[in-house]
């Protein structure tokens, strides 16, 4: 006999997601890791602008919808005035990559004790699916329509890894959703990433490459199969900064 699965209790209705996006999952996992590191009534989401927005219409949580691509800015002003309390930044690539840039490479600089998720499904996808730091060369999307030049606006962006290499970050990881056992490898990455934070060991952030069927023009199956052939290819899976042993 199938047994349900319980839903996290700050899971309080469904999102409203477009039919295949990752997102659903990647905030399902949150909330579980949450739960299950006794944090789910103490955490405060500061949000981007864009898909990322739609969490909080599912979750009962504290949560504050920042100033497009500010989510890190919003979440490092929270962790100073709360150290104890769990702060997550949750973006999408455009939010933080794209239009905050600045802010969410700063706080990865500054060793800021925050967790960032971002979601990545290489391109704006609430706006109408344009160009973003991270969509691939030869991605034709709505402000790309011939494909990315990438001899003119450079290559797509690899953040984990940069902060990895580059910073005294505590944590650094990316994933995909594209099958029970990588969502799996996820939740473990999130995990890491939210345990970083509590026990004040300083940065943490995990990508997840996330299909987008809606401005890929591509069915649900499809957009998973991009995913694996096309995207991670280029956005290889792993952690990228281990956390210390303690």
């Amino acid at each position: 006999m199938a047994v349900s699965r319980r839903v996290p209790a700050i899971i309080d209705r469904e999102t409203g997601f477009c039919p295949g996006c990752g997102h659903g999952i990647v905030i399902r996992l949150i909330a579980e890791c949450l739960e299950e590191l006794g944090q789910d009534d103490n955490i405060v989401f500061p949000i981007g602008v864009g898909c990322s927005s739609l969490l909080g219409g599912g979750l009962v949580t504290d949560r504050l919808h920042c100033p497009h691509g500010r989510a890190s800015a919003v979440a490092t002003g929270m962790k100073r005035c709360m150290p104890d309390v769990t702060i997550v930044a949750y973006q999408g690539d455009g939010d933080a990559y794209s239009i905050g840039i600045a802010e969410t490479l700063n706080a990865a600089y500054r060793n800021e004790n925050i967790t960032m998720i971002a979601i990545n499904n290489t391109n704006f996808g609430m706006t109408g699916g344009q160009m973003s730091w991270t969509t691939m060369p030869g991605q034709k999307t709505t402000t790309s329509p011939k494909g990315r030049d990438c001899s003119v606006t450079g290559n797509p962006l690899r953040f984990p890894e940069l902060v990895a290499s580059q910073f005294d970050v505590a944590y650094a990881a990316r994933g995909a959703v594209t099958s029970p056992k990588r969502i799996m490898t996820v939740k473990k990455y999130i995990k890491n990433a939210l345990e970083a934070q509590v026990n004040k060991e300083g940065y943490s952030t995990v990508e997840v490459l996330s299909p987008c069927p809606t401005n890929w023009g591509l069915d649900v199956l499809g957009a998973m199969k991009r995913i694996e052939e096309e995207i991670i290819p280029y956005y290889p899976l792993g952690e990228f900064k281990k956390r210390e042993e303690r």
